[in-house]
């Protein structure tokens, strides 16, 4: 009889923890649960796996010290050496600046006179394994081997958070490093503060791809600093509180008694030393760092919540929502608590009701990163916007690529007018309109970066820049949003003068080869010999880091013109389908490391790609469109470090994933619409606002069926190949048929 209840008593349990287990099971994986910071750390993403808040102005995270292209963010998960913590990273960009104030825990006394030396030179650096790491959206954790301590990082809008764990007995410490600089990064000046025995202040001015870079800091601990070490220029100072030179540091010391665990917290201003404070002061001083980590996290899980996917496959939630995590971290906020920023001539300029930001990396993002913000983050675009055009009244022209204020002149055409009137001509309006198109204006009406022979000859001749070919078709573009903007306006004399000046790519187009070449100034001649597949990064060469298969399509603005140069829809489709059959072999001597991601001769890997799969849309094959996006969806993209085929870029490279998975992408940004593809989730629910979504369903999709049968918009019949950003604002259901044989009559 008692064996007869014990058993029951069990039974009993174990249905009871049977029930909790499945009631648990139940509970949906919060977002965040998906995201994986490493998808990008390997191959070419060149992104970072420290923390971030939403477009945050801190990005504390691991630098490995290793020089080179794939270390651009600092980290590359094939490094097994960490030489700090930088508060300061680029996302995904094929250049390395950044990684300022460079904090190190070590439990050791270190040479403080080799501080600011290369890599294999310096005193506290650490091996690691990366089964140790951990990252999730806000968070990041890694031991160091060498030291052995526990470092822990996560942050908020404006501060950096690091918790340091030392694990065994020593002289419990860490370094700041300001001589650290890797890549293009150099130190021009620097000094550091102990202003008490809680707080370190000073400031680190440099140059490299931003010329004139000023950050400014403050650095709280948890724990009284009980000494200090301070360097000057690889000279030791004892009994010193305060040190300036170019390359500054010091090993600042706890009490040993004890002693387990200190937290940092880190703000920075490119204003003054009293802004960094203010911001410490009003975003780090009430927070811990479980705080500060727990917010971060919640902040993530609200972004991540404006899109909902539903797939029974966990991997493609891992590339969907990490993905869009990436489409979300720049540009960054770049004014400070008090609205005050500083601009690249030194002036301090101030931003009010508004914030602003910086890392535009517009080349990039105003093909499919700018338009998902102008969706998800329509408030942002605004501050966005006006940020430009403080840009603008400084530099007498919208910005290229702005770094830290900084105008870099990075890359070809001026993709700031592109992203302005986008926003624009969709409705975001919250900033001097005025203002906006005598920027838009201006800009293109400039001679500097070849709109001078642009505007002389209609195009830019092979002999008058390299980069021709690109740079013309960009300005063509950049000149057709112009007019769009002028005409919305009422400025029916600038629309008619900037369309006609947006037939550029009619000057370039070989009706010969079927590619767009490089042209006399006289149009009697092309640039000889010709071949395709040559590509010679950035210098003697008519396309920007790529060949004439990957440039010779960047007619976003007259697809029907550009059809026609071609011969019409048969020849048009003939020569696209050939760019993905072609063999993938580059030649020359001087190959562009960003041609990456071969499918056949279109490269995935980098941004003049990204909307020609969509092309045959504008050509009556619309299931070519279907084959070769799902083709590049399963190709290109994975759950591994390696996972994206090239520069994440600010977001552009998981931009193009977020849209395309979906099944809709902006091929031509500026015009409101958006071409229709393959989307791989059975149901996709955008979230436009507390009230109202846009629901995209496909029925029946999968690996296997790839093609549209049928569409329908609001339960009723679509038959064309695009839907339009007021459909999509203005709420509802787009609901795709899929199967596995092409529907060759839908969309024509």
């Amino acid at each position: 009889m008692d064996k007869f209840f014990y058993i029951l008593a069990l039974s009993v349990l174990f249905m009871g923890s049977s029930c909790e287990q499945k009631k648990q099971s139940d509970i949906p994986n919060r977002l965040i649960s998906y995201v994986d910071p490493f998808i990008g750390t390997g191959g070419h993403g060149h992104t970072f796996p420290g923390p971030t808040a939403p477009f945050g102005m801190v990005q504390p995270s691991p630098d490995n010290g290793t020089g080179g292209w794939d270390w651009c963010s600092g980290y590359h998960i094939t490094d097994s050496i960490i030489s700090g913590f930088g508060q300061l990273h680029l996302s995904g960009t094929g250049i390395g600046d950044l990684a300022d104030i460079l904090l190190m825990p070590t439990n050791n006394t270190v040479d403080v006179s080799r501080f600011g030396t290369p890599k294999d030179s310096l005193p506290y650096t650490s091996q690691f394994s990366h089964t140790s790491e951990m990252a999730s959206p806000g968070y990041y954790k890694v031991n160091l081997d060498d030291p052995n301590i526990k470092v822990e990082l996560t942050a908020n809008s404006y501060v950096a958070f690091h918790k340091y764990t030392y694990q065994t007995e020593g002289a419990p410490s860490f370094i700041l490093d300001l001589g650290y600089a890797v890549n293009w990064d150099k130190p021009t000046e620097s000094s550091i503060h102990l202003e008490n025995e809680t707080l370190l202040t000073g400031y680190r001015h440099s140059t490299g791809w931003a010329k004139n870079q000023k950050v400014f800091f403050a650095i709280q601990s948890s724990e009284p600093i009980t000494n200090s070490v301070f360097v000057s220029d690889q000279e030791v100072l004892d009994n010193s509180k305060e040190v300036s030179a170019t390359k500054t540091g010091g090993q600042f010391f706890f009490n040993q008694d004890s002693l387990k665990t200190v937290e940092l917290k880190i703000a920075v201003s490119s204003v003054s030393i009293a802004n960094a404070k203010q911001n410490l002061k009003l975003y780090g001083a009430s927070f811990s760092f479980d705080d500060a980590k727990k917010s971060s996290g919640e902040q993530w899980e609200t972004l991540l919540s404006k899109i909902h996917i539903e797939t029974p496959q966990d991997s493609l939630k891992t590339i969907f929502y990490t993905a869009l995590y990436h489409t979300q971290i720049a540009p960054v906020l770049f004014s400070d608590a008090n609205g005050e920023f500083r601009l690249q001539n030194d002036s301090i300029v101030k931003a009010n009701n508004w914030q602003a930001f910086s890392t535009l990396s517009l080349w990039d993002t105003f093909r499919a990163e700018n338009p998902l913000l102008n969706i998800l983050q329509p408030e942002k675009v605004n501050s966005i916007i006006q940020s430009m055009l403080i840009y603008y009244e400084e530099q007498g022209r919208l910005p290229v690529w702005t770094l830290y204020a900084n105008e870099t002149n990075t890359m070809t055409g001026n993709h700031g007018v592109s992203m302005l009137a986008e926003a624009f001509l969709k409705g975001i309006r919250n900033y001097d309109v005025d203002k906006a198109y005598e920027a838009v204006r201006n800009t293109m009406m400039g001679d500097i970066r070849g709109l001078k022979p642009y505007k002389e000859y209609g195009f830019i001749p092979y002999t008058e820049l390299d980069e021709s070919v690109t740079i013309s078709l960009e300005f063509a573009y950049n000149d057709w949003c112009v007019a769009q903007m002028a005409k919305a306006l009422g400025k029916d004399d600038d629309y008619a003068y900037f369309m006609k000046r947006s037939e550029a790519f009619k000057h370039l187009f070989n009706a010969e080869t079927g590619f767009m070449r490089g042209r006399s100034a006289d149009k009697r001649s092309w640039r000889e010999p010709f071949d395709p597949k040559y590509s010679n990064h950035r210098f003697h060469t008519d396309y920007t880091e790529g060949n004439a298969w990957q440039h010779s399509w960047f007619v976003l603005h007259d697809v029907p013109g550009f059809i026609e140069l071609h011969g019409g829809d048969e020849p048009f489709t003939k020569k696209l389908e050939q760019l993905f059959t072609e063999t993938s072999e580059i030649s020359g001597d001087h190959i562009s490391a960003d041609i990456s991601g071969l499918v056949g001769q279109y490269a995935h890997g980098n941004e003049p790609s990204h909307h020609i799969a969509y092309l045959f849309n504008k050509a009556k094959k619309p299931w070519r469109t279907q084959y070769w996006v799902r083709e590049i969806l399963d190709t290109q993209y994975s759950t591994q470090p390696d996972g994206l085929s090239g520069n994440e870029d600010c977001g552009q490279m998981s931009a193009w994933y977020i849209f395309s998975a979906i099944g809709f992408y902006p091929m031509n940004p500026a015009s409101g619409q958006y071409e229709l593809g393959s989307p791989l989730f059975k149901k996709t629910t955008i979230a436009l606002s507390e009230k109202r979504n846009f629901e995209i369903l496909a029925k029946n999709t999968s690996s296997i069926n790839k093609y549209i049968q049928s569409v329908k918009l609001n339960g009723k019949s679509l038959q064309r190949t695009y839907i339009t950003h007021d459909e999509i604002l203005a709420g509802g259901t787009l609901e795709f048929e899929m199967g596995s044989d092409p529907n060759k009559n839908w969309g024509l």
